[in-house]
């Protein structure tokens, strides 16, 4: 495999292990009901991802793949008109959506398609669909660009079963050598370009090195995200790469370091080894509370500064959670069935599999890394607050983070974090959409923009649980133990998914691979 730098520096991401190995790509067969000349979704409750409060009962009404009416046709308890309504026109489908909520399509800021560890895009775009995620960020093309962009078009097509695709290579994948000036991180932007691609992930490098080449990639008019990893971030930081043009930050690595007023350099433990994990992850955890405290003088010039610049923040809550939390992420009860033997083996304690720290971990670690959520999800509600662009990522895959599961914790998370729910959705959908560039066609439900759309049998605004593949649970009024039905459409490009069709797809996929490896899942150190 050509590299740019070391084995080491494509290591630095949650993620990056993807780019080891392709993947098996999903089936080319058709899947969905649609598009229609005419579909009209009648009597929904609308959340239309702008912040607004729902509104209903609502028809909606889409010609192929693009809204072209929102009707408000009644007021609640009160029959409709019939009058009111759009009418349905010869060769239409009518699908009825009374007492269900609608709103715009998932997007998946930091979803990294799979690789050796979930070596099958079928089930992990299925997974994905299944909640709603019709769009996703692929922030490394880990399985190779020309790959993804096959993927990419095909889900363009509606030729696999796929959430639309934006593919970000990895900074200097496919060169032959290091790149080590500015000329050459300028060709290989242009080159990059050329290529197809959506935009750049950047893992830190030379400053002279990431200045060129985000000024290069803004001068082209693409997108960049950027994992500030330890082994860069003391010489350039978020503040460093939001100044040359970088769009949007992943984690909060690089953020701290940019918030330090009484030191230049990670408080490291002297005999600490990034190589190991347990000492990357453990003292990671004591990070945030070495920068600048809330609200202090500092800590408000940064992130005004931030504001200034339309920067993007994309923290991605859900993919350490384990950290402040390991018995409640390995413990989800969608693993057993959903979780494939690969996936759950390579979550497994380790020293070579990324993110599998589980060397010694225990409650110093965990109450450290809780302090350090307070203290990172007190800047990112701060930021949303004073009107900067907050996004929701997942980064599945890794330290027990399932495909799309994953994705509706991250919601729940934004919720911890302050959030009011409408805000949440906001996040998922009209924010991801603008960090993307795509506002005109995706992030919310408008005359104009493309039929992507999640429809709940709940109201997920009174509990984010309902849109988890396992549902919520309810105890009924004779003491019955029942569960919610999640998600129960998918709409991508007015294409209508059966939402537990596509999960039930993802258990078999699962229990055959079961079947064929004698696989039975234990916890770890448990014969």
């Amino acid at each position: 495999m050509k590299k740019v730098y070391t084995l080491i520096t494509l290591l630095l991401c949650i993620g990056s292990l993807s780019g080891l190995a392709q993947i098996k790509k999903a089936p080319e067969i058709k899947e969905g009901e649609g598009p229609y000349s005419q579909l009209i979704i009648r009597g929904v409750m609308l959340i239309d991802g702008t912040g607004a409060p729902p509104v209903g009962p609502t028809d909606i009404v889409i010609k192929q793949n693009r809204i072209v009416q929102i009707q408000s046709v009644g007021f609640p308890g009160v029959s409709i008109n019939p009058d009111r309504r759009p009418k349905l026109e010869p060769g239409g489908r009518e699908l009825n959506a009374e007492g269900l909520y609608l709103m715009p399509g998932f997007i998946d800021m930091h979803g990294h398609i799979g690789g050796n560890q979930a070596p099958d895009a079928e089930y992990v775009f299925k997974l994905w669909m299944a909640h709603g995620i019709t769009t996703i960020r692929e922030p490394s093309a880990g399985n190779g660009l020309d790959w993804v962009m096959d993927q990419k078009q095909k889900s363009e097509k509606n030729q696999i079963t796929a959430p639309r695709i934006f593919a970000y290579t990895v900074f200097g994948q496919g060169s032959t050598s290091r790149i080590s000036t500015a000329d050459q991180a300028k060709a290989w932007v242009n080159e990059n370009a050329k290529k197809g691609a959506d935009g750049i992930k950047f893992f830190g490098a030379p400053p002279e090195v990431m200045d060129a080449a985000l000024r290069e990639n803004k001068k082209l008019g693409l997108r960049s995200a950027c994992h500030h990893a330890q082994t860069d971030v003391a010489r350039w930081n978020v503040l460093h790469s939001a100044r040359a043009g970088l769009t949007s930050m992943e984690h909060w690595y690089g953020l701290p370091e940019a918030l330090f007023t009484n030191r230049t350099i990670q408080d490291y433990p002297l005999d600490y080894n990034y190589q190991n994990e347990q000492h990357r992850f453990r003292e990671a955890g004591k990070l945030w509370k070495q920068a600048a405290p809330p609200y202090s003088e500092h800590w408000n010039k940064v992130m005004n500064e931030l504001l200034a610049l339309d920067f993007t923040i994309d923290p991605t809550f859900n993919i350490y959670e384990a950290s402040r939390d390991l018995h409640r992420a390995r413990r989800a009860e969608w693993h057993e069935d959903y979780t494939l033997p690969k996936l759950w083996a390579f979550y497994q304690p380790s020293k070579i599999s990324h993110g599998s720290y589980w060397h010694a971990w225990g409650t110093e670690e965990e109450v450290e890394w809780k302090e350090n959520y307070r203290l990172w999800m007190t800047f990112v509600n701060e930021y949303k607050n004073r009107g900067g662009r907050v996004t929701t990522g997942s980064d599945s895959g890794f330290i027990f983070q399932l495909y799309g599961f994953a994705y509706i914790r991250e919601l729940e998370l934004l919720r911890e974090a302050g959030f009011h729910p409408l805000e949440v959705i906001r996040s998922a959908t009209l924010f991801g959409a603008q960090a993307l560039g795509k506002e005109k066609d995706l992030g919310s439900v408008e005359v104009g923009k493309l039929a992507d759309f999640v429809i709940v049998e709940e109201n997920p605004l009174q509990n984010l649980q309902v849109l988890y593949g396992t549902g919520a649970i309810r105890l009924t009024d004779d003491n019955n133990v029942v569960r919610t039905r999640g998600i129960k459409y998918t709409i991508k490009d007015g294409i209508i998914y059966d939402a537990k069709k596509l999960l039930e797809d993802v258990r078999t996929i699962v229990k055959t691979e079961k079947e064929r490896s004698g696989f039975k899942l234990s916890q770890p150190g448990v014969k």
